[in-house]
C-alpha cells in the first residue's frame, strides 16, 4: 500500500521497514529474486486494463491543466510503452545476478584471506517528474540488486503510480521477497522529509528538470546520482554520407524529441554544410521541427529563425533543433565539451582517425559513431531497463542499471592473525597472492 500520513504509518516508520526488507533480500538467491521479478512482471500485465485507465485520468487532468508537449508525452503511458516496460522487466532474468561477485580475491598471508564482494547499496530514493513507466522499470532492477526502493512520482503521474505500486505488491505477495521493498511517497512534503532520511537512504535519484535535480542535490546529504540536463549534439563531418547523415539527424531529434537523449543541437562541417544542409532541413521541417542557425547556416536556410548562445546551451524536449556551422573536427569537439551536459554526442563519418580523435576527445557519457544519440538507453544497451543517466565523471555513468546500483566490501577470514607480527624487527612478510 502506499503512505497515506493521515491513516498510515509514519515515513520514518516506513522507511524502516524498507531498509529492514532490503537487508533480507540482499541476502536471497538468484532464483527466488528472479521468482519475484517474473511475479512481478506478470501482476502488471493482467493489471494492463488497469494501469492504462489510470494514466488516461492523469493524462486528462494534465491537459485541463495545460500541461507543456514535452512533459505530456512523458506522461502518457500507450500499451506499446508498457508492454516495452514489462519486456525489460523479464529482460532481467537473463543478466547475472550483481550481488556476491568476488571481485577480489587475495591471501594476505597464509591462512589470512581476503575478498572484494559486490553487495547492494540499501535503500534507494528515486524522485520522478511525470514518466510513470519509471516506476515499472525500477522498482524490479532494485529487487534483482538487492535494494530497496522508495518512488516519488510527481502529482500529474499520481494516479498512474499508484495503481502500478499497489500491482507490483501483490505480485511480490506471492513470494518470499516482502511487498515493503517498494514503496511510494505522494506529496512534496514527504519529499523533503525523504531527502533528510539519511539515516535510511543510501541514495538518491532524481529524473526531472534541470530545476528540480539542482533542488534535490542541494536539500540532502544523501549521494545524487542524476543529471540535470541532457543537450546531446550531432555532428556532421566533412567526410560523412549523405544518406546516413539525413537518416540519423532525424532520428536522433524527431524520433522521440521529449527524450533526454534527443539532440538539441546539430554541428555541421563547413565544407560540407551547402550540400548537406538543404535536404537535412527539408526532412526535419518536413516533421515540424523548428529550426534556428548561427549566420552562415542562415545563409544557406534563410528562412530560419535566429540561434543564440540561449539555445547552445538549451535542452529544448521539444521540436526545436540549433544548427552550428564549424570549421573543422576540433571547433567540433570544443563546442560540444563547452555546451554539452556530458550526456550523449554522435558524429557521422567515414573518416575512422576523426571518429576515433572525436570519441576519445569528447568528455561524455556516451560518446558514439555513426548512429543514433537515441540509442543512451538501459534497455537498448541491454541493461534490462535503468534507473536513470548519471552524467558525472565518477562511476556509475551513462545509463544505471544492476551494476550501477551495488557498491562492495572488504571481507577478512584469519586464524589469530594480529596486525603486531607485520611491524618491527622480526616483522613477518605479506604474501599478497592473488588466488
Amino acid at each position: 500500500m502506499t503512505i497515506d500520513v493521515d491513516n498510515a504509518s509514519t515515513l520514518i516508520e516506513t522507511a524502516r521497514k524498507t531498509k529492514l526488507a532490503a537487508l533480507k533480500l540482499a541476502i536471497l538467491p538468484t532464483e527466488v529474486k528472479n521468482q519475484a521479478i517474473e511475479e512481478v512482471a506478470s501482476a502488471l500485465e493482467s493489471a494492463k486494463t488497469d494501469i492504462l485507465e489510470a494514466n488516461i485520468a492523469d493524462c486528462q487532468s494534465a491537459e485541463a491543466d495545460g500541461m507543456s508537449r514535452q512533459l505530456y508525452k512523458r506522461l502518457r503511458l500507450d500499451e506499446y510503452k508498457l508492454r516495452d516496460a514489462i519486456t525489460g522487466i523479464r529482460d532481467l532474468h537473463n543478466l547475472a545476478d550483481p550481488v556476491g561477485v568476488v571481485q577480489i580475491h587475495r591471501e594476505i598471508d597464509a591462512g589470512l584471506i581476503m575478498k572484494r564482494i559486490t553487495c547492494p547499496l540499501g535503500v534507494l530514493g528515486v524522485i520522478f517528474e511525470a514518466r510513470p513507466e519509471a516506476a515499472i522499470q525500477i522498482a524490479p532492477l532494485a529487487i534483482k540488486s538487492g535494494n530497496g526502493v522508495i518512488l516519488k512520482s510527481g502529482k500529474e503521474a499520481k494516479h498512474s503510480c499508484e495503481v502500478i505500486v499497489k500491482v507490483i505488491k501483490q505480485g511480490l505477495s506471492n513470494t518470499i521477497v516482502s511487498p515493503d521493498i517498494v514503496q511510494l511517497v505522494k506529496t512534496r512534503e514527504e519529499t523533503l522529509k525523504l531527502l533528510k532520511m539519511d539515516r535510511f537512504l543510501d541514495l538518491i535519484i532524481p529524473r526531472g528538470s534541470k530545476s528540480f535535480v539542482r533542488f534535490v542535490q542541494e536539500n540532502t546529504n544523501i549521494p545524487v546520482l542524476g543529471h540535470a540536463d541532457g543537450i546531446c549534439h550531432l555532428y556532421i563531418d566533412k567526410a560523412a554520407d549523405m544518406e546516413k547523415s539525413v537518416a540519423i539527424t532525424v532520428d536522433a531529434k524527431a524520433q522521440y524529441p521529449a527524450a533526454c537523449n534527443a539532440i538539441e543541437t546539430l554541428l555541421i562541417h563547413s565544407s560540407i554544410a551547402y550540400g548537406f544542409l538543404p535536404p537535412i532541413a527539408a526532412a526535419l521541417q518536413s516533421l515540424n521541427i523548428e529550426l534556428r542557425g548561427d549566420k552562415t547556416t542562415r545563409d544557406i536556410l534563410p528562412n530560419i529563425a535566429v540561434a543564440t548562445d540561449y539555445d547552445w546551451e538549451t535542452e529544448y524536449s521539444d521540436l526545436i533543433l540549433a544548427i552550428k556551422i564549424v570549421d573543422s573536427l576540433e571547433d567540433a569537439i570544443t563546442h560540444i565539451n563547452h555546451y554539452g551536459s556530458k550526456h550523449t554526442d554522435t558524429i557521422i563519418t567515414e573518416d575512422s582517425k576523426a571518429a576515433e580523435i572525436f570519441l576519445a576527445m569528447v568528455d561524455s557519457a556516451g560518446v558514439y559513431h555513426n548512429c543514433s544519440t537515441r540509442f543512451a538507453d538501459g534497455f537498448r544497451y541491454g541493461f534490462g531497463a535503468e534507473v536513470g543517466i548519471s552524467t558525472q565523471k565518477t562511476l556509475p555513468r551513462g545509463p544505471v542499471g544492476l551494476e550501477g546500483l551495488v557498491t562492495y566490501k572488504y571481507t577478512m577470514v584469519g586464524n589469530a592473525h594480529i596486525a603486531l607480527n607485520y611491524t618491527g624487527d622480526n616483522a613477518k612478510s605479506f604474501t599478497h597472492r592473488d588466488l
